[in-house]
């Protein structure tokens, strides 16, 4: 056994493939020769990813790039199905780009992590066509919004760089011949979607405007919303919008390569330190499973601002999800929760920035209040060890980390008499458009989230809460706006309460 583990370390110390003929041969990091080979692959700032890159990165390199990007790739999803418009869609996406995943830059470093998170990925969602399809989907969406953000300049290059055979021009001539029909067919898309409104301005676009031909089928999403002219089987296509031509062609391509790269996948089954960290990445990821604080959440709190008294007053309660509110509303019913529930309400209080005595103090005045059964004899005896575990004070002495979306998922459905887990998922049609009513959603905002929860989108329903009954007024776009973890929510409501609060309060002066 020793001897097989020491042939396979040693098979992993160097990825030099001589007999693969491969113009990627890397040389030591930050070398001349590495920094010419990515100049040239970005050379108009984006890639089609079409080799796969060979050299050696560190394993907290190949998962903290993999995670990096999982991130941006989650936030566009999200935004797609929030029903985000492209324009807003960038304005949410563009600051956790450039943040995380910068990819119109000089930097060797970003060119590397964009382009080997890429292929780590790829490794990840090989698996199975549902992660196959997430994939490409997303990727697609990513190379959408990237090509949008070049200049025309660099969008002009990349087309070239491409050197795709679709991309044929028509003449002049036949421009010509069917000028009136290609002009009546992108003249709305002018007026609309580049906000030409004078006539004279769309004239002179489309004088200047340069038109593909291509069989039709290639562009059948355009021909069903009339954004394309035919004839005789051909598709005229604007120049403008030659990235749905690209688009499609780069989810081809992507699609063929992720099953090359299932085909191979059993070669990986010798390493065993790849196969974890690929099954954590493809299986169950959310945003808030990266985030890389110093701290649980509750950074914004200081010491002291929330204790077992004022975490009961109106102002606290408001910034709390519905899965919070329902444990705390069970708790004061019931004057006790059972384990999960305990578990989960008990996190998700440490995670806002209640320090562990005064934790103490409102799970025993919570458990002993008037109207309950137990005493402060049997709270001690029971329950005051569990509650100083959670803070890492007894036991193995693990400070643990609020329950995130995913592990609250994970637990069983509560019971009869049980308050724990994720409303959205747990809680029937009338009970939840009760609550969603009480919070002043129109009818359409709880159609919306109801349609979210009927395709398990439960963190996406969530987000869509977030967003109706805080508004956009005065919220800040930062690393991401989808909400996948019960403390983000809160940690966002407050930011947004303190900050409209303030708002108000320098109106009134």
């Amino acid at each position: 056994m020793f001897r097989q583990n020491k042939k396979r370390i040693s098979s992993r110390r160097h990825f030099s493939n001589e007999n693969s003929g491969s113009q990627f041969i890397m040389g030591q990091r930050g070398s001349e020769a590495e920094k010419r080979l990515y100049d040239k692959i970005y050379e108009s700032k984006l890639s089609f990813y079409e080799l796969p890159p060979q050299g050696e990165i560190t394993l907290d390199q190949f998962e903290i790039w993999a995670i990096d990007r999982l991130k941006v790739l989650l936030e566009l999803e999200s935004c797609v199905a929030r029903n985000k418009t492209a324009k807003e869609t960038e304005t949410i996406v563009k600051p956790l780009l450039q943040k995380l995943l910068p990819f119109n830059t000089d930097n060797l470093e970003d060119k590397k992590k964009d382009y080997y998170s890429h292929f780590i990925l790829r490794l990840c969602f090989c698996r199975t066509k549902d992660l196959r399809d997430k994939f490409v989907r997303a990727e697609t969406l990513l190379f959408k919004l990237r090509f949008n953000m070049l200049t025309s300049q660099y969008q002009t290059k990349f087309v070239q760089s491409l050197d795709l055979p679709m991309l044929q021009f028509i003449s002049e001539e036949e421009k010509i011949e069917f000028s009136q029909e290609l002009y009546q067919t992108i003249a709305p898309q002018l007026q609309f979607q580049l906000n030409l409104t004078d006539e004279m301005q769309r004239k002179q676009y489309f004088q200047n405007e340069k038109f593909i031909k291509l069989p039709f089928e290639s562009v059948i999403d355009l021909v069903g919303s009339r954004q394309v002219f035919l004839k005789k089987g051909f598709a005229y296509l604007p120049q403008f919008q030659q990235l749905n031509l690209l688009s499609r062609e780069f989810s081809h391509r992507l699609e063929d390569e992720l099953m090359r790269t299932f085909q191979h996948l059993p070669h990986l089954n010798e390493d065993d330190r790849l196969i974890p960290i690929l099954t954590h990445l493809s299986t169950g990821y959310t945003i808030s499973d990266y985030q890389q604080y110093s701290h649980d959440f509750g950074s914004d709190s200081q010491e002291g601002d929330i204790n077992s008294q004022n975490v009961y007053s109106k102002e606290i309660l408001s910034n709390f999800p519905l899965c919070a509110k329902n444990l705390f509303n069970g708790l004061q019913q019931q004057h006790h929760l059972r384990y999960n529930g305990r578990q989960q309400l008990s996190f998700f209080l440490k995670g806002i920035g209640l320090s562990a005595d005064e934790a103490l103090r409102f799970w025993a005045e919570a458990f002993t209040a008037k109207g309950g059964s137990m005493t402060m004899d049997k709270f001690n005896k029971e329950y005051r060890y569990n509650f100083r575990h959670n803070y890492g004070l007894e036991g193995s002495r693990i400070s643990y980390r609020a329950w995130d979306c995913r592990t609250i998922l994970s637990k069983p459905r509560p019971a009869r008499g049980e308050f724990h887990g994720c409303p959205y998922r747990d809680w029937n049609v009338d009970k939840l458009t009760s609550e969603l009513a009480a919070m002043n959603l129109t009818a359409v905002q709880m159609n919306s989230i109801l349609e979210s929860c009927q395709k398990n989108e439960f963190t996406i329903a969530c987000t869509k809460v977030f967003e109706n009954t805080h508004g956009q007024t005065g919220m800040e776009i930062d690393d991401q706006t989808h909400i996948a973890h019960p403390n983000l929510y809160f940690e966002r409501s407050r930011q947004w309460q303190k900050k409209h609060n303030g708002d108000s309060a320098a109106q009134a002066k």
